[in-house]
């Protein structure tokens, strides 16, 4: 007998968040398929006619017959245990309706249903029933561990929002509930599974949303979710997404494709026909069983068309596509020997996803023809089981078994596309950074290419060298200094193509580069640079902010090194930072000023009776006797990101040089006499710090220069002569008319040791009879 429960309430109480009603037009976007007639089946059985009144009724009987009857493939225990959950999820809905009138359980029911047409396991359909009773109502997950078990309670609770926290923003509060999403769905595939369910009835029941959220839920599925189904293979769901949101986000865009849909179809049956027919005759002469099928392109993959490629409708329409579906692989390439001795195939337009299957473990054959009056006809040829994995992905032939170690290809795939998301959370600095990397990799356009041993690795299309060496693994992709590919040395930005065969040359002294940011494909890659930047960044700043405060402390004459631990716990809760390793962060991101924490320092020890000399000891904190100093901060270059030398004055050691706090961008360094420092000195005059050039300064500086020539041949080869032959490397080039025809400005960007060096070159170039004068650049 079908279960069924009497729901009643008072009009408007409990009413949920969700305000997500049926439509009183067609549901069925004209790609639907399966999924929209399902759906079409739900809203007839669950909310009734359309004509319903606004107000919800007073009773009304929600049945699960239809639930219940896709349920064969479960054990009689198992389909008890769901009704015992539609029974809590109503009970928990108590009082909630939707705003057509309808008691809110008929959308966890209708989730539930599509859920089983996947063949999903017992749990998968209790967290369907349940998805929303931790969000929406009282219920907690302990209630539900209590009732259901812990797996099922683990699935709802991946599937909640965290509409209770607070955020500054609704995209941050978006970003952290994808983040949680994600991270749910990488320990289980099912709440992914759930969600597209979920998300796919409430995008089919979005007609009376307001406009601006109809938009904004449209926008949201086709960039997150419409790729998320796109990347586990099920194409289905994926296609009716994409359609469904089209036409809330770009209404008007979707209905003129799709009345031109309507029109064109009529013009293009009497070709179809003839292709169908010839086709169908090969066949049958080959003795092959085919099941061959025209397909039509959804409305959202013609807008796309046209937009990236600037198509017309016309040009997008006029290419057929038929799918032809055997029952064995040798047969698939049977079929592409009948259909290209039938028509001509166009060179370049055939692709075997069958021996290389695509990332998401999509298998088949395709061709593209020329067909009658040469028209293009595109050919999809597979077997059953690959169509059904193409429509279904990792859903197909869904069998669940606790505990087992076994996985389809299609599974295994799914899996670890999840697991590398944990490797990016790992190495993401917050939830929208996390989404940002996520977003990446979510469109699997796949170029393949080879390690040296032979296995093959599937990268997004335009991935780099870079990103290949973070596929392996974030440490073979941080040491990296260079790779090769197909045994030629090339640069790390090199794009791949198929069939490339990439080594990965390391060195344990190489650290990422900000500038990898610049071409790096891949959310793996973008997330484990930045990771290292700011882990190293971090460390950095931290010893330039202990410099800077026990620099200041000097000043007020005090001992860095021997200040209490009660000293420093009521500095901090003056601050507000977390702990001493944060504040001098701060110090020396510029958030705050090194002096002003001396000082603050200085009146604790006061209050605490500092004012006579501590015996020094280990704990102990002492005022130095002798008249506070200024010190200056010891710069020698090696500081890494913390502190920089600035382009518009290029300081070189020897050089009068000062220091500007710039807030969240570390220890700028100037020479006195740069007009930009000069500038700022006149407007924060409490950023800057006495800097000086460490005595153990040894390695190379960029300075500017410009050197008037005669114009002549091989005037530019003997003035860089003249400056190799003083020991100075040439980074960079440029030249601009400056004076009349006979004379030309050559402006150099070169590496020095220090104004001895830099005086050198200078002398060298000034004996050389091709140049006029040589000037040092301080400023642009």
């Amino acid at each position: 007998m079908a279960s069924s429960l009497t729901t009643s309430g008072k009009v408007g109480s409990g009413s949920s968040k969700k305000s997500i009603i049926p439509s009183s037009s067609p549901l069925i976007a004209p790609s639907s398929g399966v999924i929209a007639s399902l759906l079409a089946q739900s809203s007839r059985h669950l909310f009734g006619p359309t004509s319903q009144p606004q107000l919800p009724p007073k009773q009304q009987v929600v049945s699960i017959a239809n639930l219940t009857s896709k349920l064969g493939y479960l054990k009689a225990t198992e389909i008890k245990d769901i009704k015992k959950a539609f029974h809590f999820a109503d009970e928990a809905h108590l009082g909630q309706y939707r705003n057509s009138g309808e008691p809110y359980i008929t959308h966890p029911v209708a989730v539930a249903e599509l859920c089983a047409t996947w063949r999903l396991d017992a749990p998968s359909i209790m967290a369907a029933l349940l998805h929303d009773v931790i969000e929406d109502t009282g219920c907690s997950k302990n209630d539900l561990v209590d009732h259901f078990g812990t797996k099922v309670a683990e699935l709802v609770e991946g599937l909640t929002k965290l509409d209770k926290l607070e955020f500054q923003s609704h995209a941050e509060a978006q970003a952290e509930s994808f983040r949680k999403m994600f991270m749910a769905m990488a320990r289980d595939v099912r709440v992914i599974l759930v969600k597209l369910a979920d998300r796919t009835h409430n995008m089919h029941t979005l007609d009376a949303v307001p406009s601006e959220k109809r938009r904004r839920v449209a926008l949201e599925t086709i960039e997150i979710y419409a790729p998320i189904a796109h990347r586990l293979g099920l194409n289905l769901v994926y296609r009716d997404l994409q359609d469904i949101s089209f036409r809330y986000w770009m209404p008007m865009r979707f209905q003129a494709i799709e009345n031109a849909v309507k029109k064109a179809r009529g013009n293009r049956k009497e070709m179809v026909e003839k292709i169908l027919l010839a086709v169908r005759r090969s066949f049958a002469q080959a003795g092959i069983d085919v099941d061959l099928q025209g397909r039509e392109k959804t409305l959202y993959s013609i807008y796309s068309k046209m937009r990236t490629k600037h198509l017309s409708f016309s040009q997008v329409l006029d290419v057929y596509a038929f799918r032809v579906t055997v029952h064995s692989i040798d047969a698939c390439y049977r079929s592409l020997g009948i259909l290209h001795a039938l028509y001509k195939p166009m060179p370049g337009k055939f692709k075997d996803y069958i021996s290389i299957p695509k990332l998401n473990g999509y298998q088949s054959l395709h061709t593209t023809l020329v067909g009658p009056s040469g028209v293009p006809i595109e050919f999809q040829i597979r077997t059953d089981d690959m169509h059904a994995v193409a429509e279904s992905g990792v859903a197909a032939h869904w069998a669940y078994k606790e505990g087992s170690p076994e996985l389809s290809e299609v599974q295994n795939r799914a899996h670890q596309w999840l697991q590398s998301l944990l490797d990016i959370q790992d190495n993401s600095g917050n939830s929208q950074e996390f989404l940002e990397h996520v977003k990446i990799d979510l469109f699997p356009d796949a170029v393949y290419v080879f390690t040296p041993n032979g296995q093959i690795r599937g990268l997004p299309r335009g991935a780099t060298a870079l990103d290949f060496a973070y596929t392996i693994h974030s440490d073979l992709g941080n040491n990296c200094v260079a790779v090769k590919i197909n045994n030629l040395q090339l640069p790390l930005r090199t794009e791949l193509k198929n069939g490339d065969i990439v080594e990965v040359i390391t060195s344990t002294s190489s650290q990422p580069n900000p500038g990898w940011l610049e071409f790096v494909r891949t959310g793996k890659a973008r997330a484990s640079i930045r990771h290292a930047l700011k882990t190293t960044y971090y460390a950095e700043a931290l010893q330039l902010g202990e410099r800077l405060l026990a620099s200041a402390l000097r000043q007020q004459g005090v001992d860095a090194g021997l200040l209490k631990t009660e000293i420093w716990e009521k500095l901090l809760h003056w601050t507000g930072d977390k702990n001493r390793e944060e504040a001098c962060v701060n110090l020396a991101l510029g958030r705050r000023s090194a002096p002003e924490l001396a000082i603050r320092l200085k009146i604790l020890l006061d209050e605490e009776g500092g004012n006579e000399q501590m015996r020094l000891g280990s704990g102990e904190w002492s005022v130095l006797d002798q008249e506070p100093q200024r010190q200056a901060i010891m710069v020698d270059g090696r500081e890494g990101m913390s502190v920089s030398f600035q382009s518009c004055c290029h300081p070189i050691p020897g050089d009068d040089i000062i220091g500007y706090l710039g807030k969240g961008v570390g220890l700028q360094i100037h020479t006195q006499d740069c007009k930009d420092a000069i500038k700022m000195l006149s407007k924060d005059s409490d950023k800057w710090v006495a800097v000086e050039w460490s005595p153990e300064v040894n390695r190379d500086f960029e300075v500017d220069i410009t050197v008037d020539t005669r114009q002549g041949k091989g005037v530019l080869a003997r003035v860089a002569s003249s400056i190799t032959s003083a020991d100075s490397n040439i980074m960079n080039v440029s030249m601009d008319d400056r004076y009349k025809e006979d004379a030309v400005a050559i402006r150099f960007k070169l590496q020095v040791l220090n104004r001895i060096h830099l005086s050198k070159v200078l002398r060298s170039l000034r004996i050389n009879p091709d140049v006029l004068r040589v000037t040092r650049n301080k400023s642009h």
